[in-house]
């Protein structure tokens, strides 16, 4: 009996659990022991040398000031996405369960540019930026609009942040749109029964309750804005005069563009320990409050 039982479980894990499991030893894990590996050593050029360095190029890429400048950029953009981006988002799924007419249609409408890639997303916006704001801008003696956006060092941040909170707002919405939906309809009958205005069930039953859900989006949010590669590359390219040049395309840049996979991963190691620190802080902070409320 025993035997047969451990033989249904072997054959359902090689069923089930065997072939995702090969996939994500091969596409992820592999992947990163060996770039864990390489940074410990003299690897360049296109090629992993046994030539072992030790901390030496973790040491170059601290003190690398293109690197810092490329994270302290990325932290802008990260901040500022993940406000605009979730406050957005939950406007937007306030609106569609609002019991609006069309609210289907706006739905979708909102989600779309989600399913748009980065690298179209961009080109189109670099149109947007360059042509069409700039005609518009001129036409109608606007100084902000008169000239392009992405050949401004100090604008050129805010049209990668304007995209992507364009891409990303309507995902999240359809995550807060579930916690919206996963509220008890009874709980806000009796608040209106007891004379609760629609701004007291929002701040004090809606959003308290819905804690998961901004825990996720939030989570969400903090991975796609740090790790951005393909908008970043189409709409500026880093530029103008490497002041968009974000902290994944800076990677890339260096392992890649320049040879340097040492350096390069290096840097890419100390980018998933930053990411992590701070998602595991957002998560357990967030996780605290689901408990609290």
């Amino acid at each position: 009996m025993y035997e047969e039982k451990l033989s249904g479980k072997i054959k359902s894990f090689l069923t089930f659990g065997f072939i995702p499991l090969t996939v994500f030893t091969l596409v992820m894990a592999v992947p990163f022991f060996v770039g864990l590996y390489m940074t410990f050593t003299d690897s360049s050029g296109g090629t992993i040398t046994t030539d072992f360095i030790g901390l030496s190029n973790y040491t170059a890429a601290f003190q690398d000031p293109l690197f810092w400048d490329s994270m302290l950029l990325t932290l802008q953009y990260v901040l500022f996405s993940l406000i605009l981006t979730n406050v957005i988002a939950f406007v937007l799924a306030l609106l569609v369960t609002s019991g609006m007419k069309g609210q289907n249609f706006f739905r979708l409408g909102f989600f779309t540019p989600n399913l748009i890639g980065g690298i179209i997303l961009g080109f189109v916006w670099q149109f947007v930026f360059s042509r069409v704001f700039v005609y518009f801008g001129q036409q109608l003696d606007m100084g902000l609009l008169s000239s392009s956006w992405l050949g401004d060092p100090h604008k050129a941040l805010w049209a990668l942040i304007i995209v992507g909170v364009w891409q990303n707002s309507g995902y999240m919405m359809l995550i807060y749109i579930a916690g919206i939906q996963g509220i008890d309809k009874s709980l806000l009958e009796a608040a209106s029964l007891d004379g609760a205005s629609s701004w007291g069930q929002l701040f004090r039953i809606k959003i308290p309750l819905m804690v998961s859900a901004f825990t996720i989006s939030l989570f969400l949010t903090l991975q796609r804005s740090f790790m951005v590669y393909d908008t970043n590359l189409s709409l500026t390219n880093g530029g103008p005069y490497r002041s968009t040049e974000m902290i994944a395309m800076h990677v890339y840049n260096e392992a890649f563009k320049f040879q340097n996979f040492g350096p390069g991963q290096a840097k890419a190691i100390v980018l998933f320990l930053i990411v992590a620190a701070i998602a595991m802080v957002q998560v357990g902070v967030m996780k605290r409050l689901e408990v609290e409320s």
